[in-house]
């Protein structure tokens, strides 16, 4: 488990491979230090609160294995940081790590609180059109984290588990929702994790009352 690198950024006025104009938060720089709260990290922001952002989504982590991936699937090396996080991590896939995961990274304490739910910026960031569809059919999607302890990251730190209180891991999460939406009892299990974000909760007690 490693840090590649770390980015934070405010949400600015962006131009996609169509020429058209959207205001994002995705674009970040790599920087050498994240200072965390347990509801912001300072310098970084996102541009729609009502689907970003908030205390079970301080920290966005996403893969460094899946950028290779991409760059096979699709021919061309993205931009890094491509999908908007603030870590970029090895060795902590989606299948790797479980929902209430407590990591201590640096001075802070961090819990796994849901997969991303990944949306159409993502190719308009990237340029690659087919690239959100291809994320929900591999379950590449990153992950949040809510801060259980502030403090400082920097890209030198370790990365280690130190709790795990479930065996429902983010793949598992996604899988089961996009995938998977009439297996009453692997929702039933998911809706056990009290360490769910509230968000993805609600998500699946609608689909439980539609099965």
């Amino acid at each position: 488990m490693k840090i590649e690198y770390l980015s934070k950024g405010k949400p600015k006025q962006l131009i996609d491979h169509k020429g058209k104009l959207f205001e994002s938060g995705i674009n970040k720089q790599m920087t050498n230090e994240l200072e965390v709260s347990t509801g912001m990290i300072t310098g970084d922001d996102v541009a729609n609160h009502d689907f970003h952002g908030g205390r079970d989504r301080v920290l966005c982590v996403y893969p460094f294995e899946h950028y290779q991936n991409w760059k096979t699937e699709f021919g061309k090396t993205l931009i890094q940081p491509a999908f908007g996080e603030n870590l970029t991590v090895a060795g902590l896939r989606e299948n790797e790590i479980c929902i209430g995961d407590q990591l201590q990274i640096g001075s802070v304490l961090a819990e796994v609180s849901q997969g991303r739910y990944p949306c159409v910026t993502i190719n308009r960031h990237t340029g690659i059109d087919q690239l959100l569809a291809r994320i929900i059919e591999t379950g590449y999607t990153g992950y949040f984290l809510r801060i259980l302890k502030p403090g400082t990251i920097r890209k030198q730190d370790s990365i280690s588990i130190v709790n795990r209180t479930a065996s429902v891991t983010v793949a598992d999460i996604h899988h089961t929702f996009f995938h998977n939406r009439k297996d009453t009892d692997a929702i039933r299990k998911i809706l056990q994790i009290q360490t769910l974000a509230e968000d993805w909760k609600k998500k699946f007690e609608k689909l439980l009352e539609r099965t």
